[in-house]
Order: C-alpha cells, then structure tokens, then sequence
C-alpha cells in the first residue's frame, strides 16, 4: 500500500499500490527527482485524482493532465529544450481548444478538427506533426493512468499531407565564399578564426562548438597520422549542457589546416595555463568567453558571426549554413553518404540524402556528359562487316557438330508434345 522509490539498473522507478492496483514508472536517474514525484504520487492518491484510483471519478481537464505530463515526464525524461519545445506547442495550439474537455471526452473527431484547424493556419507540415506528437503522448499517459482505453490522436499523421511542406532548406556556401568568410574572420578577430574554421570544417552544430574541450581534440602524432579527429560528446541549448541531438557520441575527423590551427591555439593556451598555475585543461572549454566562462550560442551569433559575414561581403546566411556547407562540399568532393552521415551525427542516411542531395546540384553532371561521349564513340567506331570473322567462326562450330545454322525449334512459344 503506497508509494514506494526503487533503483532499478542505474535509473529510479515509482512503484504504486493503491486499492489492489500496481502501477510502476521510470523517473530518470536522480534519486531528488525520484522522491520530489514520490511526494507528488502520494498527494494525488490522497486526494484521489490519481487515474488508476476509481474509474467512477470524474477525469481531469485536459490542461491539468497536460500539465502534469509535462512535469511528470517531458520535464524528468526529455532534455530541457524538448520539454520547452512541447510546453510551446501546448500554450499555441492544444491548449486553446481542448484545455476546457474533460481527458474521456474528446474523441477522434476532435483530434481530427484540431488538425483541420491547424491546416487552416497555413502551418507547415512538421508544425502540425510536431502538435499531433504531443496529443498522442499525452493520451498514452492517460491510458497507461487508466483514464481512457484508446488514443483518439493515434494513426492521424496521414491526415497531415495537405499541410505546406515548403521547408526552407539550407545554403551551402561555395569554396570562393568559404574563403572569403575565413578571411574576414582572420582581419577583424583574428583570435576567433579558429572557431570559424572548425565550424565550415567539421560541421558541428553551434552548441557542440561552444562546448567542445581540449580533452575532445585528438590531434595524432603528426599531419600525416590519420588518426587525428575530434570526439563530439555534448551540446549546449538554452544554457543547459546536455548529450548531443541523437543522444549518442561520434567521431568528426579534422583536416591537417583545423589540425594546425588547434594545435597553435593549444600551445598558447598551454602557456597561459603554465603562469596561471592550471595543471588540466583536458576539462576546459576550448572556445571561451572573455571572462572565461562558456561562450554563449547567441552572444557567438551576434558579436562574432554577424560582422564577420557583413565583412566578408558573401550572402547572408545562417550560422547552421555553415554545417550545411561542410555536408556540400564533402559530397562535392566525392565522399560517400555514409560517410557523411557519420561525420554529421544522423540517425538516419535518409536525413542525409533528404539534407544535403539538393545542395549539390551541378557536382554529378559529369555522369550525363559521360553518356554523351560514349555515344559519339560508339558512332565513331566502324560497324563490323557481315562477314566477320566471328561469324565464321560460329558458322565452324554449328558445321562440326552437325547442326544447322538456326535453332531447331525458330518458334520458341512452340513445345515438344513430350513436355
């Protein structure tokens, strides 16, 4: 009877008894959260709202579910921009036409007229999925509570398809403009060009640069040593220092140029560390602010990017193109997909292809030239005469076995009587 917090590998559930009625849930892996929803658990219980109590009780609004999925489970399983991401999708669009109902009573007609009325405000495509995902979980939350049996937003994403799915993809800088933007960087902050580098080099996200450490840079015994790559481990979003975007760590090769100009940086840190006292640096950022701190996403954007791109005089961009021309120019410059998926981080080779296939427009144009070639050499080259020598030859080999120059059958519909 109660609530009670267990450790189960690593993470901490929630194991409920209540009226002959067991209810376990993972709650993440700290232990303060664990008890904190512990506490909540058994408020709820006590006053009855909890939804494996009594199917007789009335269910919660929906606002009120809503918001005790959020800090249930967005807030303690997903990082912190998720959560954010899907408390703006509640306030924009749920909120404001199933607040009010009760969980039990909206139906799938109701989910179907709030997709209609988000198509109606010409939202995008992923706008609109976006909004059915957190439908759909809230609703598998409330089944597992006991609230309803079905989940009236599930199986709807087909509903989807008239939405404008004009997305705004990105752009890929040329060499020219790369150069020129590199340029830039060294004349007016020559001691950010670094960063610039490493980011049109290696296409790491605005985040993972700004927390990139000294410890992550594998620079190899020498330029010719390929065992030189950085180790991408964590992002930074909305001031939280998290796991990058697909959860999972990866291995971003750098050139010998991004070698070279880590390197020196390395060495005149190491020197500041030498005076300062400062015994490890494998734990600090290697793109710091003035004052030392994290450099900021938005104070690198505003301070450092956008002057550089107004020096460098090339088209306006965004920071994110910068991965996006790092993707293009691998293609361009003949690398395989997979590749390119593993040096960006994708879950998936679709996203790949999706991504950066359109970002290289001109760069297979060669293999259509290459048919027009073969066919002027094929036209070039004189036809065999009839009487070639091979036909002799064959003509040799039907003479000496006895057969004539034709099959024996010419109708190949027609078969023997015995099959």
């Amino acid at each position: 009877m109660g609530v009670k917090v267990r450790r189960y590998k690593n993470k901490w559930y929630l194991f409920i008894n209540h009226l002959g009625k067991r209810k376990a849930k993972c709650v993440g892996t700290d232990r303060k959260i664990a008890e904190e929803l512990k506490r909540r658990a058994e408020a709820r219980l006590a006053m009855g709202r909890l939804g494996i109590t009594d199917n007789s009780s009335q269910s919660p609004f929906f606002a009120d579910f809503a918001e005790r999925w959020l800090q249930d489970y967005a807030r303690v399983e997903c990082k912190k921009s998720t959560a954010e991401g899907y408390e703006s999708v509640l306030e924009q669009y749920l909120l404001p036409r199933l607040g009010k109902k009760r969980v039990d009573a909206i139906s799938r007609e109701d989910a179907k007229a709030l997709i209609n009325n988000l198509l109606a405000k010409d939202l995008s495509r992923n706008t609109v999925r976006n909004a059915l995902c957190v439908l759909r979980g809230i609703f598998n939350e409330a089944i597992e509570s006991g609230i309803v049996k079905a989940n009236p937003a599930s199986r709807l994403a087909r509903f989807t398809k008239a939405a404008n799915n004009d997305v705004k993809k990105g752009i890929a800088l040329s060499h020219l403009e790369v150069s020129l933007l590199l340029s830039a960087a060294m004349e007016i902050c020559p001691d950010w060009h670094p960063l610039f580098l490493v980011a049109v080099r290696t296409g790491l996200r605005r985040g993972e640069l700004v927390a990139l450490e000294w410890g992550d840079i594998h620079f190899g015994e020498s330029e010719h040593d390929q065992n030189r790559y950085i180790l991408v481990k964590r992002n930074y979003v909305r001031g939280e220092e998290t796991t990058t975007k697909n959860h999972k760590e990866r291995r971003v090769d750098i050139s010998r140029e991004v070698r070279r100009a880590l390197l020196q940086k390395y060495e005149a840190r190491l020197q500041e560390a030498q005076r300062e006292g400062t015994k490890d640096m494998a734990k600090e950022k290697v793109f710091r602010s003035s004052t030392g701190s994290i450099l900021g996403p938005d104070n690198l954007y505003k301070r450092l990017f956008r002057p550089v791109l107004e020096h460098s005089g090339i088209q306006p961009i965004r920071f994110h193109d910068l991965r996006h021309t790092f993707g293009s120019l691998l293609i361009q410059s003949g690398a395989s997909l997979v590749y390119v998926k593993e040096q960006l981080g994708h879950s998936s080779i679709q996203i790949t292809v999706d991504t950066y296939g359109h970002l290289a427009p001109g760069a297979n144009v060669c293999w259509v030239d290459r048919i027009d070639e073969e066919s002027l050499q094929q036209s070039a080259t004189q036809a065999q005469p009839r009487g070639s020598a091979l036909n002799r030859e064959c003509s040799q080999v039907t003479d000496s076995i006895g057969g004539g120059a034709w099959t024996r059958t010419t109708d190949l519909r027609i078969m023997r009587p015995s099959l």
